[in-house]
């Protein structure tokens, strides 16, 4: 062990011995000690018994020591840059520069007295210039050459000839383990025709994809779009599907500049991908301004988007993260996910249910939130159909009892998040959720503040959703049980969703329900039949008819509500008719006249 330390000690203490007399250092003074030569040699046109080689060799040395001062101040030698990268030229050629100036200024002042040709260092800083670049691109060359894939790695397409492409196929070429081998590019921009990245060239378009692929012998096909959504994905995926190639994707652009991004992170497209990608443009000094150093509860912090809700109002520092839900199970995977400990013993999270109004109202008194996002429902359709009185006494009342409660202790800022079922509403969950909406407008109303809702369609992968379902009934075997051939859905993923709840308190207004534009809905069956495509298994699609209350064909916007998008394109905003909480008189339910829903006299108001 003694040994050991003692050869790291004596490493170290050669480490500059070794930058001085080797590596590229050594070039580089060469490299000066060259350029000075020749320059004063052209300047005597080959006439070498001018040349005065003891002043000459004297700025030769000066001009070796200057460079290693600079390179070192500048990070040169200091193995901050990639070898031949943009930014290791810039500091090159600065600190070039810099030894030419200090060196040249007394030979342009001096020379004769020097007896040194005043357009020595003028002529020689090209030359130096050239021959250190040379030296830095022969190095890459050869690193780049040692460390090309193996046969073994896949021959792969790049879809995409933009940002990420050109971070990716250098990492791909320069990577010794790396399973693709870059021998293509594919952009659908005319302007790209004779486009290339890192040597790799563009050699068509996405309608060439198959002769491509049989052109280069490629396997995989990897798509390179920032900015990639599902009908893009799903168009693309069909087209790679045709030529036999496998897709991989990168995740959105949000997520890769917020980690970084790297071979690791490719993947097989997934059906997310495939209809739930759906970018949206945030604007994070509205969310900031709102959300940093204030005091934040969050209901239904336990759940689905509740949890990813947590996540994303943490990164924006308030000065208070307070989680509320009546599932101590859920709030302690939420716990898990922020802070890396599920202990449950901090102030942070918050065992209450929105049912119990003198309790929601002895925390908002104790705790004083500045800002609420309402995530806590019922949300199954077909559940609260058959038990219509639960989802009066969470979505109605226990909505009302957090509204109430902010409105007493002053809360400036209130999300209520609706679904796109409270739109001409057909079923107990729709109707709930719109007499929800309204009552948030009646806040709204008597408080000024910012009291909205935001409404979105179907969030892929959420606790009891479709997807989930589907690929449990897939892994089982089967039947895969779908209510309807023709039924279409509009679907985003919980970040999206999240996303644009956390932007609402941003952008919206006080009364309104805003309600991103999802694009085209998908269709239920092609999404069963992609599934079922994608496990490789032969899984029987039975049709059960649709159930009380639901709908063939979603609706983000009601009959009465007008498609208004004045802040941003992706995001509509309609007003909601107020309802005050006196008129909230719950019907009869009369189970033998079989009257569809308990709530349509109420949420006509």
């Amino acid at each position: 062990m003694t040994s050991q330390k003692s050869r790291t000690r004596l490493h170290q203490r050669l480490a500059p011995l070794r930058i001085l007399f080797g590596g590229q250092f050594f070039f580089d003074s060469a490299s000066w000690a060259a350029a000075l030569i020749l320059a004063t040699i052209f300047r005597y046109e080959f006439a070498l018994q001018y040349v005065s080689w003891l002043p000459l060799l004297s700025l030769c040395a000066a001009a070796i020591v200057l460079q290693w001062l600079a390179g070192r101040m500048l990070h040169l030698y200091r193995g901050r840059f990639k070898v031949g990268t943009f930014h290791e030229v810039q500091s090159l050629a600065l600190t070039a520069s810099i030894v030419a100036v200090i060196i040249g200024l007394p030979v342009l002042l001096f020379g004769i007295i020097l007896q040194i040709p005043r357009s020595a260092v003028l002529v020689a800083l090209p030359i130096v210039l050239v021959l250190m670049g040379a030296a830095r691109y022969l190095r890459r060359l050869r690193a780049e050459k040692n460390a090309k894939p193996d046969e073994t790695a896949q021959r792969t397409i790049i879809y995409g000839a933009g940002y990420l492409a050109s971070h990716l196929v250098p990492q791909m070429l320069t990577d010794r383990r790396s399973k693709y081998l870059p021998v293509a590019l594919v952009d659908d921009s005319p302007t790209k025709r004779n486009f290339s990245v890192h040597g790799i060239q563009v050699l068509g378009t996405g309608n060439d994809l198959k002769i491509v692929a049989a052109r280069t012998e490629a396997t995989v096909l990897i798509v390179c779009i920032a900015r990639a959504n599902a009908a893009l994905i799903r168009s693309v995926t069909d087209a790679a599907s045709e030529a036999e190639l496998r897709v991989l994707v990168l995740p959105l652009m949000d997520e890769l500049l917020e980690t970084g991004f790297g071979l690791g992170d490719l993947k097989d497209v997934s059906i997310e991908d495939l209809i739930g990608r759906n970018p949206v443009d945030t604007e994070i000094e509205s969310i900031a301004d709102y959300l940093t150093g204030k005091k934040i509860l969050v209901t239904g912090a336990g759940g689905s988007i509740g949890s990813v809700l947590c996540k994303q109002i943490a990164k924006f520092a308030p000065a208070e993260l307070m989680m509320l839900d009546r599932d101590e199970s859920g709030l302690q995977s939420t716990q898990l996910a922020i802070d890396g400990n599920g202990l449950l013993d901090t102030r942070d999270v918050i065992l209450a249910d929105i049912r119990d109004p003198e309790a929601i109202l002895k925390i908002f008194n104790e705790r004083q939130p500045e800002v609420v996002f309402h995530a806590a429902a019922l949300k199954h359709l077909p559940m609260l159909e058959q038990y219509p009185d639960e989802a009066w006494k969470t979505n109605v009342i226990g909505t009302l009892n957090v509204l109430q409660a902010a409105r007493a202790v002053g809360v400036g800022t209130f999300i209520n998040i609706s679904t796109d079922k409270a739109a001409n509403p057909t079923s107990i969950l729709g109707h709930s959720k719109r007499v929800a909406e309204k009552l948030t407008s009646w806040a709204a109303q008597e408080t000024g503040k910012t009291y909205l809702s935001v409404r979105f369609g179907n969030v892929i992968g959420s606790r009891g959703s479709m997807l989930p379902t589907f690929t449990a009934l897939i892994e089982s075997g089967g039947p895969l049980t779908i209510t309807h051939p023709d039924v279409t859905r509009f679907f985003m993923t919980i970040p999206e969703a999240c996303q644009l709840v956390v932007q609402a308190g941003g952008i919206g207004r006080p009364g309104e329900v805003l309600i991103l534009d999802m694009g085209v809905p998908v269709r239920i069956l092609d999404i069963a039949e992609r599934m079922i495509a994608m496990s490789g298994k032969n899984i029987e699609i039975v049709y059960t008819g649709l159930r009380q209350g639901e709908k063939l064909h979603e609706e983000l916007l009601g009959d009465s509500e007008s498609d208004s998008r004045p802040l941003h394109p992706k995001i509509s905003h309609a007003l909601v008719a107020a309802l005050e909480p006196s008129k909230l008189d719950k019907p009869e339910w009369d189970r033998r006249a079989g009257v569809n829903s308990p709530y349509q006299s109420v949420s006509e108001h």
